[in-house]
């Protein structure tokens, strides 16, 4: 049961490389896309792959954070969730509602990048901290991280798109 576990976690850690990666991806095309003011066909193509890499990740995350919980419940009981594992959870349901909400064009652009991107950079960090021991963290730490990464890229993501389409408004007037 044992080996069981750890590829099951180093399947997870794998996927959460790959959504971290797949995200830093979805948000370098989307701004290089609209530098210019129009997503092209093979611009919208690009995007696509990094989407479906992105589902995949997400997927592989879902699958294996249920595993783990499953086997750590019932080795444990309601002891197992601790900060970690309850901060996992509340990041991956986010990430989820958020693609879900984007997909039905409900979640406003100016957020949902922004809101994607910080819940993989969470993840990766929580990922990183437990890599150093670091893992009986209140959940309030894990939320005041998740909370400080969206400030970061909500600032980042929406200077630059706002950067580029300043740049992009001369060029679609001539």
């Amino acid at each position: 049961m044992e080996i069981l576990i750890l590829i099951t976690l180093i399947i997870q850690s794998m996927g959460v490389s790959l959504g971290v990666g797949s995200s830093t991806l979805a948000v370098l095309n989307f701004f290089t896309a609209i530098k210019d003011g129009v997503i092209d066909e093979k611009e919208r193509n690009f995007m696509g792959v990094t989407y479906i890499v992105l589902r995949v990740s997400m997927v592989v995350l879902l699958i294996t954070t249920a595993i783990l919980i499953y086997a750590g419940f019932s080795q444990y009981g309601t002891d197992y969730f601790n900060g970690y594992v309850l901060s996992q959870i509340l990041i991956i349901a986010i990430l989820y509602l958020n693609a879900i909400l984007m997909t039905l064009h409900m979640m406003p652009s100016t957020f949902g990048p922004a809101i994607q991107a910080s819940a993989w950079y969470s993840l990766g960090l929580i990922f990183a901290l437990t890599a150093a021991g670091l893992v009986n963290l209140p959940i309030l730490t894990y939320i005041l991280i998740y909370l400080t990464l969206f400030i970061v890229a909500l600032i980042i993501i929406n200077g630059v798109m706002g950067y580029l389409k300043k740049q992009s408004a001369p060029q679609q007037q001539t």
